[in-house]
């Protein structure tokens, strides 16, 4: 049985439409790529999953059980983390409290092992610790959203956009850190992502979004190989 599985989802705010019909799984140990342009329709797939969208058209079943209708909170409960677009981290806490919020889920005897296990992750954090979230650099901002995301002790983590405004070494470092993450937790991974190629290159799977709809899905390797695919989305 998939972790994730997705069938049929609509999801529409007013007379725009977020989704239409997007159908995909994400097993346990698998990192899939949600790749299109801005306005496709990644953000409310994740946010759907989350609680954050409401959806009259489609199902969304987390190991199995139906998530629809639960509040976001309880969705992190059942074991889904979830970084934002744009890190949102709260920037006048500090790093520590920024983690701490993050393990609102977990029993407050847990915190202190996932929180250094986040800092094993991301040594720079812990150099960090007491330093207020808002006064550090992008690429430290976007270890904390996903650091914060790890604290529900999650088995499926969603990212959106998490290599948005960062330069190429520190989106190659956080791509390094998310196959370090996932290879010592298991997790089914969705990453929601512009950059088709760094995403694809992290992934299993890719599926390819358009105006809500799916165009296209297949093995990472061979999207990333595909003419079609290459010249409409890798910009190759």
């Amino acid at each position: 049985m998939p972790k994730l599985t997705i069938e049929d989802l609509k999801v529409t705010y007013g007379p725009i439409v977020g989704t239409d019909g997007v159908t995909l799984t994400v097993d346990a140990g698998e990192t899939v790529a949600l790749i299109g342009a801005n306005g496709a329709g990644k953000s409310s797939t994740l946010k759907a999953v989350l609680g954050m969208a409401t959806y009259a058209q489609g199902t969304i079943t987390l190991d199995g059980a139906d998530l629809k209708g639960l509040k976001p909170s309880q969705v992190v409960r059942r074991g889904v983390g979830y970084s934002p677009e744009g890190r949102r981290v709260f920037p006048q806490l500090s790093v520590l409290d920024n983690l701490k919020v993050g393990g609102f889920s977990r029993d407050a005897a847990e915190l202190p092992e996932r929180i250094e296990r986040v800092y094993g992750y991301f040594p720079r954090l812990r150099e960090r610790s007491s330093q207020r979230a808002g006064s550090l650099s992008g690429g430290e901002q976007q270890m904390l959203a996903i650091g914060r995301a790890l604290m529900c002790k999650p088995t499926l983590l969603m990212l959106d956009e998490p290599s948005l405004g960062l330069a190429p070494v520190v989106i190659e470092r956080i791509g390094e850190i998310l196959n370090e993450v996932q290879a010592a937790e298991g997790l089914a991974v969705l990453l929601a992502e512009q950059n088709a190629t760094w995403a694809l290159s992290l992934a299993k799977r890719g599926v390819i979004l358009d105006l809500g709809r799916i165009r296209m899905t297949g093995e990472a390797a061979e999207l990333l190989d595909d003419p079609a695919v290459r010249k409409a989305y890798l910009g190759v």
